[in-house]
């Protein structure tokens, strides 16, 4: 028997997800975090929401 979650593709994390990962894996501080991730929502709101894939 298939579960249905089986069948759904692999979907990568996503950006704010991927550098909160790198950055814990670091052993960064969470007020590092923090700022991080704010200035990457910022830029992000700046520049406009368009997704740039990685080749």
């Amino acid at each position: 028997m298939q579960y249905p979650s089986e069948n759904l593709p692999k979907q990568e994390p996503k950006l704010l997800d991927q550098v909160r990962g790198k950055i814990r894996l670091k052993h960064y501080s969470i007020r590092t975090e923090q700022a991080y991730t704010d200035w990457i929502k910022r830029f992000i709101l700046h520049f406009g929401k368009k997704q740039i894939k990685n080749k």
